[in-house]
């Protein structure tokens, strides 16, 4: 398998801090946020890795990050030209890079410390398919796609931000996808925010019932809103105090 991280993004809600530069290159206490999927996609075993980003903002990655040999990867660069386009039109740049085979997808504003490696193995093996990564939240899950589950963790349905969620389970950024997404994907047509939503994306899963769901113990969407940010940065500050990070 290969690996997307998609780093793109107006980041509208972080300005000013993100009027010269690009959110996931902000700090998050001892690093920038961008090393996070990067360190999860090593620790998955994953050695090939394309990264997304907006035009203004790539030559900003490249220069911190080089060829990602650093994280004992092998780093690929992407431009999305629309920065409003969505998740599922930026996974969409990835088609050439995936070479017909599977992929795991990150956001590169999605902080979490979960181990993906027995499962991106498993999924390796399986001939078709889609996983999404959910997290229990008490309150507020209806600003994300909500995943609703069985009794046996079987997906119900997902909905994109709904008004009256019907569950806790929030949809993170951690997907992951067989050949086929790229075919999905094509059949998309814009959301009533003009993006390629990748709830939509993950419904085609769904409906032929090839989709699954696993849970995180802890992730924060830190590019959400500057309280997210700070939460992130006190979250990881204390995380590398207990040992638990690095």
């Amino acid at each position: 398998m290969k690996g997307v991280i998609l780093a793109g993004g107006l980041a509208t809600r972080l300005r000013p801090l993100t009027w010269v530069t690009n959110k996931h290159l902000l700090p998050i206490y001892n690093k920038p946020m961008i090393f996070y999927p990067l360190e999860a996609m090593a620790k998955a075993g994953i050695k090939e890795v394309l990264l997304t980003s907006s035009p203004d903002h790539s030559g900003h990655f490249a220069s911190l990050l080089k060829s990602g040999e650093d994280f004992g990867l092998k780093l690929y660069y992407a431009v999305q030209k629309n920065p409003k386009g969505g998740i599922s039109d930026a996974i969409s740049l990835a088609e050439e890079f995936a070479e017909n085979g599977k992929i795991l997808v990150l956001l590169g504003d999605g902080i979490f410390n979960f181990n993906l490696k027995n499962i991106v193995e498993e999924f390796d093996k399986k001939e078709k398919g889609a996983i999404v990564f959910g997290i229990e939240m008490p309150t507020d899950s209806g600003q994300y796609g909500v995943v609703e589950l069985d009794s046996e963790n079987k997906v119900l349905s997902i909905e994109e931000k709904p008004e009256n969620p019907k569950s806790n389970i929030a949809q993170t950024g951690v997907y992951m996808y067989d050949a086929r997404v790229f075919s999905f994907i094509q059949k998309l047509k814009p959301s009533n925010r003009g993006e390629l939503e990748v709830t939509d994306l993950n419904n085609h899963y769904l409906k032929e019932g090839t989709l699954e769901c696993r849970i995180l113990d802890w992730w924060i969407d830190a590019g959400t809103s500057f309280d997210e940010l700070l939460r992130a940065n006190n979250l990881v500050a204390e995380k590398v105090k207990q040992g638990e990070l690095q």
